[in-house]
Formats: C-alpha cells, structure tokens, sequence
C-alpha cells in the first residue's frame, strides 16, 4: 500500500511501538526471566492495551496509563508464575526508559527541519512519556508531547485524536498520523486524520472503519511520502 500525502502540515506519532520498543522493558530483563521475557513480554502488552479498551467501555472510573500498565504486568506475572516484587518494579521503572527506534530521532529531525509540526499523541500518562522522550534524547524533536490524561478517556475515541486537532491548532485533514497499532490506524482514519501505518512487525489489518493512506515498515518510510 504506497501513496503520497499532501497538505501536511503535522506528522503526529503514537508512542508505544511507534516510536519505543514496547518489548524492550522485558528484554532488559532477560537475566532474571530467561525465556520467559518473550512471553510476558507480549502478554504484558496484550493485557495493558485490553484494559484501556474495557474500562473504557465499562465506564469505570478513570485510571491513567501508568496504572493500567501496572495492573497488565500484575497479569501476566501471575499467569507466568513470577511472584517478585523487587523484579516487579524493576520492570515497571524500565517501562519509563524504552529504546527508542533507531530511525526515530532522524526523522524527526528532518521533518522539523522541513517547516512541519511534530508531536506525539498518546494513551501514555503525562509522566510516562515525559520520561520516555527524555531518556530517548528526543525533546529537541517534538513540538508537543499529548497524553489522553487531557480527556481522561482511551483512544480510539474520537475526543483523542481531536487532542491534536485543537493543540496543534491544525485542522484533522492537514495531520499525518502514524501509529504501529492496526486499531489506532483506523480510529485515527475514521475520525479524518491522514493516516500511515507503521507495520513494523507484518501483521493482518483490522477488519474496522477507517483505513490508512500507506503502509510502511518503520518511520523513515515516511519522508519518501512527504517528497523529503
């Protein structure tokens, strides 16, 4: 899927394995989970973005991103059989400090250096992300850092992406958003963004309204996009 976007005025990213190795937080941990750091790591992921989408749908009352991830690992470590608390928080601390991609801090640079707003939007908490980008060294890169703690609800609801719309002060059709989750690229898609899906990791589209402009495998197949 290739096409060339135009009008672009704000290249606005999701965060969590778009821009940060969600994996990683588990890898750095492989000396105490041996073969299991694939496993929870996957399971941790799978189980925090679930929560986002239920408690949402529950109407339960808000908790932030830092909370849903806590209570995420608290399953997966206890569907795997770690009972640690000193690994627990090990895990959690390395959370705050993902890798970023190799790619990313490039290309962000590039599109700022080509007149375009960069920020990230995010189901991160404010301070989860402040952390990330800063230990990513990718403040310099973005103009704004968005978290859904502004509308205290979960994408893909509308009022999420409409964060960017009103913070960037740019209009929905003039914002490329790239997001690595299928389900983002298509709340993103439906609500009027334009949207490229970072398929990093090769996987089937959603069966859901809202559909990308492209597909790429990381960031950097952006710039062709945008003729930089």
């Amino acid at each position: 899927m290739t096409a060339s976007l135009s009008g672009i005025k704000a290249c606005v990213f999701d965060a969590y394995g778009t821009l940060f190795d969600v994996m990683a937080a588990a890898e750095r941990a492989r000396d105490v989970l041996g073969d299991k750091a694939g496993p929870l790591g996957e399971l941790w992921r799978t189980k925090q973005l679930e929560y986002t989408w239920l408690r949402s749908l529950m109407g339960a009352p808000w908790k932030d991103f830092w909370g849903v991830t806590g209570d995420g690992l608290d399953y997966a470590m206890e569907a795997l059989g770690l009972e640690d608390e000193t690994l627990r928080g090990r895990l959690m601390n390395l959370y705050l400090q993902l890798d970023a991609y190799p790619e990313a801090k490039e290309v962000l640079g590039l599109l700022k250096a080509a007149g375009l707003k960069t920020a990230i939007l995010s189901n991160g908490s404010s301070g989860m992300l402040s952390s990330a980008v800063t230990a990513a060294n990718l403040c310099h890169e973005l103009d704004l850092v968005l978290s859904v703690d502004e509308v205290e609800v979960y994408k893909t609801d509308p009022r999420t992406y409409q964060l960017a719309v009103d913070d960037l002060d740019v209009e929905a059709g003039a914002i490329c958003f790239l997001s690595s989750n299928a389900w983002d690229v298509a709340g993103a898609a439906h609500f009027g963004l334009q949207v490229v899906w970072v398929n990093r990791f090769g996987r089937t589209a959603e069966r859901l309204p809202g559909r990308p402009i492209a597909e790429i495998k990381d960031i950097s197949g952006l710039l062709p996009l945008l003729r930089l």
